[in-house]
């Protein structure tokens, strides 16, 4: 989640509500277990929800942009530095039930004390 968050440091503020009646929306950071290993729990940023158009790069395809619409029930995830982040780009559109709560603060490191808000 470079710029955005630091692996090496930074706490955030989350909450565990929102996601539940659906209040998370494009730009919001949210904790979500990875469905490639459910075990581990990661910070990413919601990109788009069900319905909307996503075009994306896909390495693995002749064609290197894939455009595709997000399923019912689901998310597309991203993290802030696109070519270094294992999210929707590699894994496909993510289960909102994935989704665990919403960031919605950094509290340290204090000299970039702030909302996550876009």
């Amino acid at each position: 989640m470079l710029p955005t968050l630091n692996l090496t440091g930074d706490i955030v503020l989350s909450e565990h509500f929102s996601h539940r009646i659906g209040r998370v929306r494009p730009g919001d950071l949210v904790l979500l277990r990875l469905p490639v290993d459910p075990a581990k729990i990661a910070v990413k940023r919601i990109v788009a929800m069900e319905g909307h158009a996503v075009t994306f790069f896909d390495s693995n395809a002749s064609d290197l942009l894939q455009t595709l619409v997000v399923p019912k029930g689901h998310v597309w995830i991203q993290g802030d530095n696109l070519y270094a982040s294992r999210d929707s780009q590699h894994f496909g559109p993510v289960p909102y039930g994935l989704i665990q709560g919403r960031a919605f603060l950094r509290v340290w490191p204090l000299s970039s004390f702030g909302s996550l808000e876009q």
